[in-house]
C-alpha cells in the first residue's frame, strides 16, 4: 500500500491529468517508446494488475473498473478511430510486403503476386460482437500529444495514436520516424509518412494499428486475479462488465496465433501454401497482429495481419488457461474456447522445445525467415514447421539476450503451475528456477544482483510437431554476460519464485524472493517509489542518422525537417528544451555518460505487486 500510493500520489506525476498512466515519470526517456510521457499497452496492463490487487487488499473494485474503461476509452481504437472495419474482406486480408533486414531496402513494395490466406475468425467475431472493429490495444500512444499529430491530423487531440517502428528487425528506437497512426497527410511528405514504409502506385489517408500481445494476455491475467478475488469477498458482480471486456479481448487476441498473412507453417518461400480455416494458426503469441483501413468511408477498405515471428517471452500459459478454463473468461467467439485450450499446451510445449540445457528459454520460432519467406538454414530444427531463430523480431539489440524476458514469461508459468499443479509446467519451472537461482546473488545488506544480459549457443536438438514433450535439449546452451540490480526485473522474478514456492515448496525460491524484497526495500525507496542508478551509455545515439531516402523531405508537427540528413534529435528537436537533456549533451559533446533514477510504471507496478503477492502467499512472513 506504500507503493501503490506513491504511484497514485498526484504530486509525483504518474498518471496524465485524463488518468492514463505514463511509461515512466520521466520525459527523457529512450528504449522501446522513444519518450517517457508516452505509454504502451503494457503499462495499463500493469495499471489492471495493481488495481486488482488494490481490490484484493481494499474490497473497493472501483479502482480496477476505472482502469479497464480508462484503458478502453484512450488506447482501444474507437469505432471512430477504425470507421472501415465492415469493408474488410476476410478472404482477402492484406496484400504482401516483405520484411528487410537492411533499412535501406525500405519502402517494402507491395506486391499482390504472393497468394495470401483466408481469415477464419473473422466472421465469428462479429457474429459474437455485432461489430467489425478490433477489440484490442494499439500498443503505443502520444499522451501528452508531444509531437503534436493529435488524432486523425487534428493536430491536438490528446492522447495521440502513433508507432515507430516500421522497417525491419534492424531498426532501433534511435533509427525510427516516428508516425501518426491516422495518416491524413497532413504532416510528413506528400503522402504522408507511408511512402517511407510502404512501395505502391498511390496513397490513400488511412488508419492503422499494432497490437502488442503479451500485453492483452496480461490485462486478460490481471482480470483473472480480479475475478477470483472479488469472487472470494462475494463482489464479482461489481466486475462483471470488466470481466466480459476482458474475455472479449481474449477473443480477438487469437489474431496473434495467426502467420502474418495466414500462410501455413513450414514457409520456406513466398509461393508456400496459403492457409484455409485454422491451418494458418500457430496457436502461439506472436509478436504482434495489427489492422487498418481507409479513413473515407466512401472509398472504404481494410486490411488484418498476423505476425509470423513468435517469442518465448511473449507467451502467457496463463491467460491461455483462463481463457479456455474459467467460465466468466470464456470468449463469445465459437471456436475461441478450443483455440485457447490447444494455445495452452502448443505454448507448455514451446518452452519445453526452447528450454537450454541450463533452464532458460531460448529465443523463438518463425514461419517466415527473414521477414520474406526466405528458405531458412536446412540445419535448424523446427517447432510445428517454422523455424528456431535465438533472436525473433528485432536484432538491435538481440531480442532475447534481456533476462526480462525470462522473469516476465516464466512468472506466468508459475501462476498457472500455482492454480492447476500443471505438471508439464512445473518440469520447465524445476529447471529455469535452478538456473536463475545459480545466477542470483543477494549479499547481507540486501543489495543484490540477478543475470541481466545473455548469450545463446547452439540450438533444439530436433524438430518438433507431436503430442506430448519435446526431450530435453543438450546442444543448446546460454551463459550470463553480465548482471543487473534492475528494481522491476527482480519484483518480476521475486513473483516467479514465491508462485513456483507456494506450490512446490522449495524453500531455497521463498527465500530468495523474499530477500530481494526485502533488499528493494531496504536500500531502493525514494519520494516517488523505488529506483535504482542508471548509467545510459546507449544516449550516445541520440544524434544517430536515421535513414530517409535520397531525395524524400516532409516534416514533423514542429517544423522539423526529415530528410537524408536527419538525425534521432533532429526530428525530436523539442527534446532539447527537456529539463534532463543537458546532461545527455554534455555525454553527446564527449563527458561522461549521464546517470538517470528511472521511474517506469511496469517497474514500480512489478515491486508493488511482487510485495502484495507475497503477503497473501505467505502471510506468515
Amino acid at each position: 500500500m506504500t507503493m501503490y500510493n506513491k504511484i497514485h500520489d498526484p504530486a509525483n506525476g504518474y498518471f496524465s491529468p485524463q488518468g492514463v498512466p505514463y511509461h515512466s515519470v520521466e520525459t527523457l526517456l529512450v528504449e522501446a517508446p522513444d519518450q517517457g510521457h508516452e505509454t504502451t499497452s503494457e503499462a495499463f496492463s500493469y495499471y489492471l494488475w495493481l488495481e486488482a490487487m488494490y481490490g484484493k487488499i481494499s474490497g473497493d473494485w472501483s479502482k480496477f473498473n476505472t482502469a479497464w474503461t480508462t484503458m478502453e476509452k484512450y488506447i482501444i481504437p474507437s469505432h471512430n478511430d477504425q470507421p472501415t472495419n465492415d469493408k474488410y474482406d476476410a478472404s482477402k486480408p492484406a496484400t504482401y510486403a516483405g520484411e528487410w533486414n537492411d533499412i535501406s531496402q525500405y519502402p517494402s513494395r507491395l506486391d499482390s503476386g504472393v497468394s495470401v490466406g483466408t481469415d477464419p475468425i473473422a466472421g465469428e467475431l462479429k457474429s459474437a460482437y455485432g461489430t467489425s472493429d478490433i477489440y484490442g490495444m494499439h500498443w503505443l500512444l502520444d499522451v501528452d500529444n508531444t509531437y503534436g499529430f493529435g488524432r486523425c491530423g487534428d493536430g491536438t487531440t490528446k492522447p495521440a495514436y502513433i508507432n515507430t517502428y516500421q522497417r525491419g528487425p534492424e531498426e532501433s528506437v534511435f533509427e525510427t520516424i516516428p508516425q501518426p497512426s491516422c495518416d491524413t497527410f497532413k504532416f510528413g511528405g506528400p503522402n504522408g509518412f507511408l511512402d517511407l514504409f510502404t512501395g505502391d502506385a498511390s496513397y490513400a489517408k488511412q488508419w492503422k494499428y499494432t497490437n502488442a500481445p503479451d500485453a492483452d494476455a496480461r490485462a486478460v491475467q490481471a482480470a483473472y486475479w480480479a475475478l477470483t478475488w472479488a469472487t472470494e469477498q462475494g463482489k464479482q458482480s461489481q466486475i462483471s462488465t470488466s470481466v466480459s471486456n476482458a474475455a472479449k479481448m481474449g477473443d480477438y487476441l487469437r489474431y496473434a496465433m495467426y502467420d502474418k498473412y495466414f500462410k501455413q507453417p513450414g514457409c520456406t518461400s513466398t509461393s508456400c501454401a496459403a492457409g484455409t480455416g485454422k491451418n494458418a494458426s500457430n496457436y502461439l503469441l506472436s509478436w504482434y497482429y495489427a489492422w487498418g483501413g481507409a479513413t473515407d468511408t466512401s472509398a472504404g477498405w481494410a486490411w488484418r495481419i498476423g505476425s509470423s515471428h513468435n517469442h518465448g517471452g511473449y507467451q502467457n500459459p496463463m491467460a491461455a488457461w483462463a481463457l479456455s478454463n474459467v467460465n466468466a473468461l470464456k470468449p463469445k467467439g465459437s471456436t475461441a474456447v478450443s483455440d485457447w485450450s490447444t494455445s495452452l499446451t502448443r505454448q507448455i510445449q514451446f518452452y519445453k522445445w526452447l528450454q537450454s540445457a541450463e533452464g532458460a528459454i531460448a529465443g523463438g520460432a518463425t514461419n517466415s525467415w527473414e521477414g520474406h519467406y526466405a528458405a531458412p538454414p536446412s540445419s535448424l530444427p523446427k517447432f510445428f514447421g517454422m523455424a528456431y531463430d535465438w533472436e525473433p523480431v528485432y536484432h538491435d539489440p538481440p531480442s532475447n539476450q534481456w533476462f526480462g524476458f525470462q522473469a516476465w514469461s516464466m512468472e506466468r508459468v508459475a501462476e498457472y503451475y500455482y492454480a492447476t499443479g500443471n505438471a508439464d509446467a512445473k518440469s520447465v519451472l524445476d529447471k529455469w528456477v535452478s538456473w536463475a537461482l545459480s545466477g542470483t546473488t543477494v549479499n547481507s545488506d540486501g543489495t543484490f544482483q540477478i543475470p541481466s544480459t545473455l548469450h545463446w549457443t547452439g540450438q533444439p536438438d530436433a524438430s518438433f510437431s507431436g503430442t506430448g514433450m519435446p526431450s530435453a535439449n543438450t546442444g543448446l546452451h546460454v551463459t550470463i554476460a553480465d548482471y543487473t540490480d534492475d528494481i522491476g526485473v527482480a519484483g518480476s522474478y521475486a513473483k516467479t519464485l514465491m508462485f513456483y514456492a507456494a506450490k512446490s515448496g522449495n524453500a531455497q525460491a521463498k527465500s530468495t524472493a523474499k530477500a530481494l524484497l526485502d533488499g528493494i526495500w531496504k536500500n531502493n525507496q525514494d519520494s516517488k517509489g523505488v529506483s535504482v542508478a542508471e548509467t545510459k551509455t546507449d544516449y550516445n545515439r541520440l544524434d544517430d542518422p536515421i535513414y530517409v531516402p535520397s531525395g524524400w523531405t516532409g516534416k514533423m508537427p514542429n517544423g522539423d525537417t526529415i530528410n537524408s540528413n536527419s538525425t534521432f534529435i533532429s526530428i525530436r528537436s523539442w527534446y532539447k528544451n527537456d529539463p534532463d537533456w543537458s546532461k545527455v549533451q554534455s555525454y553527446l559533446n564527449g563527458g561522461s555518460a549521464p546517470v538517470f533514477h528511472y521511474h517506469r510504471f511496469w517497474a514500480q507496478t512489478d515491486v508493488a505487486t511482487a510485495l502484495g503477492q507475497y503477503g497473501l502467499l505467505f502471510p506468515n512472513g
